[in-house]
């Protein structure tokens, strides 16, 4: 057997201050976290140090301190806001006599529980052996390989390296399984592509309201409550945005401070949904005191999956919980929307947001009048058949005049299928 303690549900909280901007963690968001896995928070250890001690992270006056609240409260798992090096983890739980876990294992074991469709469970096993296979350990010593003669010499495989294979395998087995999964899903892209749907991505921060705003808009039942990565599996619903037609939402997970790469990796297939949208709806947390921070940490977690270029619209959400704000649309110097502020919980400014969506995705929509002469009935025809006449009327010599209005990918179809240079009955 390995030389682990097994983790229970009765923690320790540790959390350190660091001077370092890149190095802080919040309390608050650890103690969700804890929350959101299910543990309970016996007592919560806090210091400060300028840097992390090598060996313990601590420090050993500190580690002792952890130690004797281990043993006051009798606590089965110390849980570190930080990062943890495996070594520090084996040094800690030799000092606190339990399992010690830090902030990215807490993270990965919150998503396993999360995990509901096939994809997303194999995401979330393919991160946590990932982790894993950087913390193996000394287990078996008695069948290691010795280097001595005859009567001496153990198995040609330690069974550390027996683990290591057996992980090696593992993951590379999840990989092929998730390409195969990965391909399903690019081929309904390709076909909502082909039928020129746009697609709309919710992205943010976890519990900044993503969910319950997805619910609003496209009235689904997405799973959302007030706690940290509520929402795992990406989930697509259809919505109507008046003058634009049906679009694709997207909800996908959260991102949070620090969010493990290993996560990141394993996710980028779901992320694709964000990568390839025509529109990112950013939803932040207008009440949260971090919100600039929180919103520093959704553009590099973007940037980091090649999803920092595409057009973004802002989403100020809960403003239910701030005094004397009103449900606005905020714009830039040419005009189009930047910011929207809402509450997804009162349903207050959620028609400003389909208002905003509709502007940013009209740039893509082809807005004329055309002089249609009577011989071109087909083409008058073909217009009605798009759904695309808004108004019509008739000029002194009998000819057509319509106000038509259709995406831009449908108005280059239609000159092919027409076959003739339809741009000349453009009335200027």
């Amino acid at each position: 057997m390995f030389d682990r303690y097994e983790a229970g549900e009765q923690a320790v909280l540790v959390h350190i201050d660091f001077p370092k901007e890149g190095d802080r963690e919040d309390l608050r968001e650890l103690e969700m976290l804890v929350s959101s896995a299910g543990v309970s928070s016996l007592a919560v250890v806090q210091g400060s140090r300028q840097a992390p001690h090598a060996k313990l992270f601590v420090g050993t006056g500190k580690a002792e301190e952890i130690a004797e609240i281990v043993k006051i409260h009798n606590a089965d798992v110390v849980i570190f806001n930080h990062q943890l090096s495996p070594s520090q983890e084996r040094n800690l739980e030799r000092v606190c006599q339990c399992r010690v876990l830090d902030r990215t294992t807490l993270i990965l074991d919150i998503f396993a529980q999360r995990a509901r469709t096939h994809e997303g469970k194999l995401q979330v096993e393919l991160a946590q052996l990932r982790h894993i296979s950087t913390r193996l350990i000394r287990g078996w010593t008695h069948l290691e390989r010795q280097k001595g003669g005859i009567g001496l010499r153990g198995p040609g495989e330690t069974q550390l390296e027996t683990d290591r294979r057996l992980l090696r395998e593992r993951i590379k087995s999840i990989r092929k399984r998730l390409e195969k999964v990965a391909t399903v899903r690019e081929q309904g892209r390709r076909a909502r592509s082909r039928n020129e749907v746009p697609t709309v991505s919710l992205v943010g921060y976890t519990n900044a309201g993503k969910s319950t705003l997805f619910n609003l808009l496209t009235n689904s039942d997405v799973y959302a409550a007030d706690q940290l990565f509520a929402t795992l599996d990406p989930t697509l619903r259809k919505l109507h945005i008046d003058d634009i037609g049906p679009v694709i939402m997207a909800d996908t997970v959260g991102f949070i401070r620090h969010l493990p790469h290993d996560l990141v990796a394993a996710f980028k297939a779901t992320l694709t949904e964000t990568r390839e949208a025509d529109l990112q709806i950013h939803v932040v947390d207008v009440a949260d005191n971090r919100r600039k921070e929180n919103i520093e940490e959704v553009q590099s977690v973007l940037k980091e999956i090649e999803a920092d270029d595409i057009v973004q619209l802002l989403v100020y959400n809960k403003i239910d919980l701030l005094e004397e704000v009103r449900p606005r649309i905020d714009r830039n110097d040419e005009g189009l929307p930047i910011r929207v502020w809402l509450s997804a919980h009162s349903g207050v400014g959620t028609e400003l947001l389909s208002q905003a969506i509709s502007e940013l995705l009209a740039k893509k929509i082809f807005t004329h009048t055309l002089c249609i002469p009577p011989a071109l009935g087909r083409l008058r025809g073909a217009l009605f058949n798009l759904n695309a006449v808004q108004q019509e009327d008739y000029d002194e010599q009998g000819n057509w005049l319509l106000k038509v209005r259709l995406p831009q990918i449908d108005w280059e179809r239609l000159k092919k299928e027409q076959g003739i240079d339809i741009e000349k009955f453009i009335d200027t």
